[in-house]
């Protein structure tokens, strides 16, 4: 099954405006596409720009069109535009299978295909066809969803802010002054907890997805506690960003699942996280498990379990047990500020 369009990627010309921007006297806003970047963000699904222009002029039109605020690392140069695709990805740290790319040119349709061949390239003319199928439908709207935008717009600016941080890593992790707070999924949460599990693939310890009526199901069930964590920092919130869903045995608790978001996948979370749950798993007088499944994208969570004390029991080709060392375990960086339902 082909991922859900996390982002969308745009052409000028012909495209969002009608006319060429560098051979036309006038460009005329394309309203009909307008609207359905309007409705693409408030879906939250991310959008840029790849176009062969003059980046200045076009970044003014789009500007005095009113809609220049909705695109993420708009690439306007004159290289191919599989570069400038390839260039967003790395910047959103979204894979190339969660592309759409819309062009009214089918040259640059045929080369994206040739070049990225995971990007789902869109003619202009089929636009409104392929934003019917499956890909683009968002089964839930939660509050994170119509923020995804200003929540990537805002972490640009702590990007920058690191680029040009003098001092070490951890350095710049405290002086961000992060809030993380751990609280038990209520039912206000399933929405958010639901597309979590569908969204999040590389920062994801099983690749397990739940559905809204399994998690609601699950949310009254004694031998399972699903757990929401949220981040805030001093530029605000990141939103909810990551789970753990624990299966709660007499003995032994397992880490079923355990997922963050791709956003915060360099603020140094997921070893306190863990150092979390061995506190609390400790705390009830038991030993603390996690499965782990490899797929092709979520090495960097193996290597968080591991790093954080998680020894492997048991393997089974792609499948693993680890298990936590309860004995010692460490303390908290000072980088953090940790909430949660129980400390």
């Amino acid at each position: 099954m082909k991922n859900k369009i996390k982002c969308v990627v745009w052409d000028l010309d012909n495209t969002i405006w009608h006319g060429v921007l560098l051979e036309d006297k006038e460009v005329h806003l394309n309203d009909d596409v307008t609207k359905v970047i309007k409705d693409l963000d408030k879906k939250g699904i991310l959008q840029s720009i790849a176009s062969k222009n003059n980046c200045d002029m076009a970044l003014k039109k789009l500007d005095e069109f009113g809609i220049k605020e909705y695109f993420l690392y708009p690439q306007i140069n004159w290289e191919p535009k599989y570069t400038s695709v390839k260039e967003i990805s790395i910047l959103l740290n979204i894979p190339l299978d969660s592309f759409a790319f819309v062009d009214d040119q089918n040259y640059e349709i045929e080369e994206m295909k040739y070049f990225l061949p995971n990007v789902n390239g869109i003619l202009t003319n089929n636009l409104f066809d392929e934003l019917k199928t499956d890909r683009f439908n968002i089964e839930f709207i939660t509050d994170e969803t119509k923020k995804r935008r200003i929540l990537y717009q805002t972490d640009n600016i702590r990007k920058m802010e690191e680029k040009n941080f003098k001092g070490t890593q951890e350095d710049f992790l405290r002086s961000l002054q992060m809030e993380l707070t751990i609280s038990k999924m209520t039912e206000a949460d399933l929405c958010r907890v639901s597309e979590l599990t569908v969204r999040t693939h590389q920062l994801n310890s099983t690749g397990y997805t739940y559905s809204f009526e399994t998690l609601k199901n699950m949310l009254n069930l004694p031998q399972y506690m699903i757990l929401v964590i949220e981040l805030d920092d001093k530029y605000g919130t990141y939103g909810k960003i990551g789970i753990a869903l624990l299966e709660l045995k007499e003995e032994v608790w397992i880490i079923k699942l355990l997922l963050m978001s791709c956003r915060v996948m360099s603020r140094g979370i997921g070893s306190p996280f863990l150092t979390y749950l061995k506190r609390l798993a400790k705390n009830n007088n038991v030993r603390l498990q996690a499965e782990f499944v490899f797929t092709d994208k979520n090495r960097q969570m193996y290597i968080t379990y591991r790093f954080s004390g998680f020894n492997e029991i048991e393997v089974n080709d792609k499948n693993v047990i680890l298990e936590a060392n309860l004995i010692n375990i460490e303390k908290y960086p000072d980088y953090i500020t940790m909430n949660s339902f129980y400390d």
